[in-house]
C-alpha cells in the first residue's frame, strides 16, 4: 500500500509494471492549473521528484505549458526573437550555425531534459568532424543564447549549456598595415574610382558599411567635418540603406584635409559617371550617396571588399581584410601630421595620453621611406595606380 502523504502533497501509487508514479496539480507557462507527473523506479525516488515539482510551484516558477523538442524551440528563438529585433547579419549567422550544426545532432532531444553530458558529446562529434575551433565555440554560444532565452520565458530551469565549456581558441594576431604598406597601397589605388573609400577606412578608420553609406549631405565641406549617419547592409529584400546602430556611431567627427581633397575628387568623378549614366541613373534623392555604383545604386559590401582585395594584391604589399586595414588609422593620422586633438575625435580616444601614447610609437625603420612616398602621393598625382 502506498505510504501516505500529507494534504497537497501530492500523491504517489504504484504502476502495475512495478514503478511508481507521482502527480501534483502546477500552474504551467500559460497559467493553467494542471496536473503534472513524475516516475521514478522507487517510491523514495519518485517522492524526492515530486517535492522538487512542488518546490518549483511554490517559488513560483511554471513548468511548460508543452513539450518542446531542442530543434522546435530554435526555429522558434530564431524566426520570432532574433529575425525581428536583430540585425539581419546576425540572423543569417545563427541560422547558419542552428541549420548546419544544431539542428541536426540535437534537434529531436526534448528541450528540459538535455542535459550536459549530452553537449558534450555534441561539441566532441563536431571536433571529430573536423569542423574548426572557432565555429564551434559560435555554435556553443548561438545556443547558450537561446537557452537563455527559455528560461527567461520559463520553459526551462536552467541553462545546461552555460555547464559546458566553451572550445579554446588560438587567437592569430594578424597585425595591421604599417604606415608604409598603407601609404604603398593608397598609391597603387590612386586612380580607381573608389579611392576616397579606401582613404576613408584607412585614415579615419570607417567601418566597410560606414563608408558605404555616406551620404553628400552628411559632409560639411566648409567646417572640415562629417557626421556618419546611415550604413549599407543586404536584406533579404536586397540592399538597404540603414541607420548606425548607436547615438554615439553618429557623431560629427573632424575631416582632415587629405580626406577632404579625396572627397572632392569623388564628388567630380561621381558628376562624370551621372552623366555618362544619363537616365540609367537611379538613386533616391535621400539617398545621394557618395560612393554608388556607376549607374548610381548601392555598393554591395562583398563587392567593395572584393576590389579592396584586387587592390591590395596588385600593391604587392602584405594582404589584409578592409576590418584590419582601418586599424591602421592612428598611424596614418601621425605620419599625415594631424593635430593630435582632431586624432583623438576620429579615434574617439577618452584620452588625449592614448593618442600621444600611437603618436610616439610610429616611428620605425620604414619612416623615411613612407614619409617620401606620402610626399609623393599628396602631390596629388593620380597615376599612382
Amino acid at each position: 500500500m502506498a505510504k501516505r502523504r500529507p494534504n497537497g502533497g501530492g500523491t504517489v501509487t504504484k504502476r502495475k509494471d512495478g514503478r511508481y508514479q507521482g502527480a501534483a496539480y502546477v500552474t504551467d507557462t500559460d497559467g493553467h492549473r494542471v496536473r503534472k507527473f513524475v516516475y521514478g523506479s522507487t517510491y523514495d525516488e519518485t517522492a524526492e521528484k515530486l517535492s522538487k515539482l512542488q518546490d518549483q510551484e511554490r517559488n513560483g516558477v511554471p513548468v511548460p505549458s508543452r513539450s518542446w523538442k531542442v530543434g522546435e524551440w530554435l526555429s522558434y528563438w530564431l524566426e520570432q526573437i532574433i529575425k525581428p529585433n536583430r540585425e539581419h547579419n546576425t540572423y543569417l549567422k545563427y541560422e547558419s550555425k542552428i541549420r548546419l550544426y544544431l539542428v541536426p545532432h540535437l534537434g529531436k532531444k526534448p528541450l528540459i531534459r538535455l542535459t550536459p553530458a549530452q553537449l558534450r558529446t555534441f561539441m566532441a562529434a563536431l571536433n571529430r568532424e573536423g569542423v574548426p575551433a572557432a565555429t564551434r565555440f559560435e555554435v556553443l554560444r548561438v545556443l547558450r543564447n537561446a537557452l537563455n532565452r527559455a528560461r527567461r520565458e520559463e520553459i526551462i530551469t536552467r541553462n545546461v549549456a552555460e555547464l559546458v565549456d566553451m572550445p579554446k581558441v588560438s587567437k592569430q594576431e594578424r597585425k595591421p598595415w604599417t604606415a608604409k604598406e598603407a601609404i604603398t597601397f593608397l598609391r597603387t589605388a590612386r586612380a580607381h574610382r573608389l579611392y576616397a573609400a579606401c582613404v576613408l577606412v584607412l585614415v579615419l578608420g570607417l567601418r566597410r558599411s560606414e563608408v558605404l553609406g555616406l551620404r553628400w549631405q552628411d559632409i560639411d565641406f566648409d567646417n572640415d567635418q562629417f557626421t556618419p549617419v546611415k550604413q549599407v547592409q543586404r536584406e533579404d529584400d536586397g540592399l538597404v540603406l540603414k541607420a548606425l546602430k548607436t547615438d554615439s556611431s553618429q557623431a560629427a567627427l573632424p575631416m582632415p584635409k587629405f580626406c577632404a581633397d579625396a572627397l572632392e575628387e569623388r564628388r567630380y568623378l561621381q558628376g562624370l559617371e551621372r552623366h555618362i549614366a544619363g537616365a540609367d541613373w537611379h538613386q533616391k534623392e535621400d539617398e545621394d550617396l557618395v560612393f554608388s555604383e556607376r549607374n548610381g545604386g548601392m555598393i554591395e559590401p562583398r563587392g567593395f571588399s572584393r576590389s579592396f582585395e584586387a587592390l591590395v594584391k596588385r600593391a604587392k604589399v602584405r594582404p589584409v581584410t578592409v576590418r584590419l586595414a582601418r586599424h591602421t588609422c592612428g598611424t596614418l593620422l601621425a605620419f599625415l601630421k594631424v593635430h593630435p586633438k582632431v586624432a583623438q575625435a576620429i579615434l574617439r580616444h577618452s584620452q588625449i595620453s592614448m593618442t600621444m601614447d600611437i603618436y610616439t610609437h610610429v616611428v620605425d625603420e620604414d619612416q623615411r621611406d613612407a614619409a617620401t612616398l606620402l610626399a609623393d602621393l599628396l602631390k596629388g598625382d593620380p597615376s599612382g595606380g
